[in-house]
Parts: C-alpha cells; structure tokens; sequence
C-alpha cells in the first residue's frame, strides 16, 4: 500500500473511532469559511475536467496530462472526471491529438492526425495516475507503430525524427515499463540512436565555428547537416539520455550535488560517426545505448555532457534561459525552458547547478504572467520544485498547488498539509498524529459518559 494509500486508511479509521467516542459533534457555524486559503473562483466557461479556460485548439491534452502529472507528483489523486477526459481524447487507433473539439467523432487522420508529443506526455500521465493499463497499452502501441527507420519520432507520424519528439516517446516507454533501448525499428536502430544523432559532439558538423557549444542538442540538422545548440531540445535530450519521463524522482535531500563535466574536445577527436558504438559504457545496466555515439562512455556520459552545456549556459545568465520573442527589441526570460532544464539538471544529480536556477525562477515568479493561472506552467514548475527535493506544492512561499486546483477540477484527494508522518512511515507502523487524535476521540467519550453519570447523580 502506498504511503498516500496508507495515510488515508489510517485517517478514515481515526475518524471513525471519534465518531463512536464522541458522538455529539460540533458543527461549523453556517456561513463561516473554512480553514486556509480561499481557491480562487473558477473561470465561468472551464470546459468539464479540463484544466485551464484558453483554448484548447494546440494544447489541451498536453495541458492536462501535465496537470496530472503535477497532481500526482504532489501526492494529489486526480478526479476521476479529469482523467476520464484524457482518456476520452484518444482516437481508435491509441494516438492522441493535440485536442478534440467533439470525442464522439472518428479521428480521421487527414484533419486530425496522431500527434507523438501529445500521446507520449498522455502515456506518462496515466501511467501515473494508474487504472488506465488499456488506453498505456494501445498508445504505447500506435507510438512504436509510427516509428521512424532511424528510431526516432517526429511530431506527426513518419515525420523526420527530431530531438523533443524522440524525448517524449522515450520518457513514455519508460513510464509503460518498456525499455527505450530494445524498441527498435526496421533496421534494428532504437530511440537512442536517433536521440544522440542530435548532440552537439567534439566531431560534428560546425563545432570547430562554435566553441563551447559541445553536448547540447539540436531540434534538428539543418539542410546541410549542421546541427544548432537548442535549449529546449537540450533539457528535454538530457532527460531522454538518462531514460526517465517528465515525472522524476527527487533527488534526496542529503545526496550530494553530482558535478557536472563539460565534454572537452582536442584537435584530432574523432566525428560521431567513429564514436563509441554499442552497449552502456557506464554501468547503467540498459544495453544498446545507440550505435552510434560521439561522447565516449554511453547514453549517460551523453546526458552529463548535455547537463553540462545547460549548467554554464544558465550560470552565464544570471541562472536562467532567455530567448527573443517575434518583435521584441531584446531578449525575454524563458521561463518555461529554465523549468525543463531544473527538471534534467536534478534527474543527472546536478543539485547545486538545479536548485540555483530554480531560486531564480521563485525569486521571479511574478514576472511570469502564466504562472497565475496556466496549467502547463503551474505543472512545471511543481515538477521542478519537487525533482529538486524541494516541495512539490509549492514555490518561494506561492501555493502552486492551489493555482492549479483553482483552473480545473478538485482532486478526489488533496495531499496531506504535513507530508512528515509519510517519511517517517515506513507502512508497519501507524502515525504517532493518528494515535493522539484516536486518543484525544476516546478522551472526549469519557468526558461525555462522566458528564451523564454526574447529572443522574444529581436527579
């Protein structure tokens, strides 16, 4: 059972031993709010168990599986009605769109076609909230079906492999239970081999005009092969590298900050081509790491050296991205991609360079308008807090939490305010704050029944 399971069994029969010792209780007065912040009031037009009141057209089922994902990770179980309205978005075939106006309608693969972003994160989404093996299993099933020869995903199906796309699937194979490494397409290449086609390495095209630029990652080879350092691409790879989903696990509050080691290149160093070939070169234990590899040391030497392209990037930047909206005069924080890179910063064990750069992110949070009221937003950065050990809640003192419960449905159970008994707990034993309220319960019993004898005395 786990530990959320156990906290409300325990509760449910705390309050039923009050119940029977106590059975004269004492109400709320009418009228009188209750205990905590007040939610604040749901948008009028909030489509029933979506996330969120702007349009849905390009985001509505990434929005919402990134919502629960958030829930799940802060220890909230997500209603029911929320989780069927993922799962009502999916199409015969297993895929995902981006958002279906009307669910009863076929999917028709001409107006609405499979969307690999989009079914990936939904994969990852369910399989977190769990109850949902059939609907895991058949979008597990149409994403390999659409892989591409090189082992990778584009966004759409059969559209040339990308880095982000790529990173999605592997994360939602790994949260299917599915090794990324042994689904391989026709030819024999897995997801890896395509995901490190996209780094930035010693040998690749360009990286003599571009120093410093070793270990990132690319959207995309140009035209002419070129492969351009992309921060996006960058933080979503190194997650991918490591073999992990959106929804990692914390890192442990007396770990130590693993350091981070930029991939330095001499004359001479080989292209990726001549690379290290085949195999986990750094005991992790997943074979078919990718055949082809220019960062010696497999798939996880690969994540550390685009971490490391990441850490100096965002140090250069007073700890964030920043990127050059369409119009504007000079750059703009990237918020949403600082989050990512937290994300994949922690998940290597970079803790240090990670919680810099979200302390940035709380210390602006203001700033960023979409964090009021905008699920994906509000999702990612508890995802980071959370990745980093901090709370999964909360951020610099803003209950993320509660912005994100305001834009949609109530979860069926909210996470417990003092999350200290779930770490103490170790499921053998109950909680110390469950055996005072039995007591507190069974001591008010006995008031009552002296009370009662008292009065019959003095009849």
């Amino acid at each position: 059972m786990s530990p959320r399971r156990r906290r409300a069994t325990v509760l449910a029969a705390a309050t039923v031993l009050c119940a029977a010792a106590a059975p004269v209780a004492a109400a709320a007065p009418s009228g009188t709010a209750a205990a905590g912040p007040v939610p604040a009031v749901k948008p009028a037009k909030l489509p029933a168990g979506l996330y969120g009141d702007a349009d849905p057209k390009y985001d509505g089922v990434w929005r919402q599986s990134m919502a629960l994902l958030a829930l799940d990770g802060a220890g909230a179980v997500p209603a029911k009605k929320a989780v069927d309205w993922l799962t009502d978005q999916q199409c015969a075939d297993g895929s995902f769109t981006a958002y279906r106006a009307d669910p009863s309608d076929d999917c028709d693969p001409d107006t609405t076609p499979g969307d690999t972003n989009a079914t990936a994160l939904a994969v990852q989404a369910l399989a977190a909230v769990g109850g949902r093996g059939k609907e895991v299993r058949e979008a597990v099933d149409w994403l390999v079906s659409v892989q591409n020869k090189d082992g990778g995903w584009g966004m759409a199906s059969r559209s040339p492999s990308d880095a982000n796309s790529t990173s999605v699937v592997i994360g939602a194979l790994h949260a299917a239970g599915k090794k990324p490494a042994e689904t391989t397409a026709e030819g024999g290449a897995n997801p890896y081999d395509a995901l490190l086609s996209f780094q930035l390495t010693c040998g690749s095209k360009g990286i003599e005009e571009a120093p410093g630029q070793q270990g990132a990652f690319a959207y995309q080879p140009d035209k002419k092969g070129k492969l351009a350092p992309n921060n996006d691409a960058t933080a979503a790879a190194t997650l991918a590298a490591l073999g992990k989903g959106t929804l990692v696990e914390p890192v442990a509050k007396d770990a130590k900050s693993k350091p981070v080691t930029p991939l330095k290149c001499a004359s001479g160093t080989p292209s990726g081509d001549e690379g290290e070939r085949g195999g986990d070169r750094d005991g992790g234990g997943d074979s078919g790491d990718g055949k082809k590899q220019g960062v010696p040391g497999g798939r996880k030497a690969a994540a550390g050296a685009g971490a490391a392209y990441l850490a100096a990037t965002l140090e250069k930047n007073d700890g964030h991205f920043s990127t050059v909206q369409p119009g504007a005069k000079k750059p703009q924080p990237d918020y949403a991609n600082t989050a990512d890179a937290v994300i994949a910063l922690a998940a290597d064990g970079h803790r240090t360079e990670a919680r810099a750069s979200l302390k940035w992110l709380a210390d602006n949070l203001d700033d960023w308008d979409k964090a009021k009221n905008d699920p994906s937003a509000l999702s990612s950065l508890m995802l980071a807090s959370r990745a980093t050990g901090g709370s999964p809640t909360e951020l610099g003192g803003t209950d993320l939490l509660a912005r994100l419960v305001a834009t949609g449905p109530k979860p069926a159970h909210m996470p417990d305010s003092d999350d200290s008994s779930e770490k103490k707990d170790d499921g053998a034993t109950i909680p110390v704050w469950a055996f005072i309220l039995v007591g507190l319960a069974v001591g008010a019993g006995f008031g009552i029944l002296l009370s009662g004898r008292r009065k019959r005395q003095q009849l």
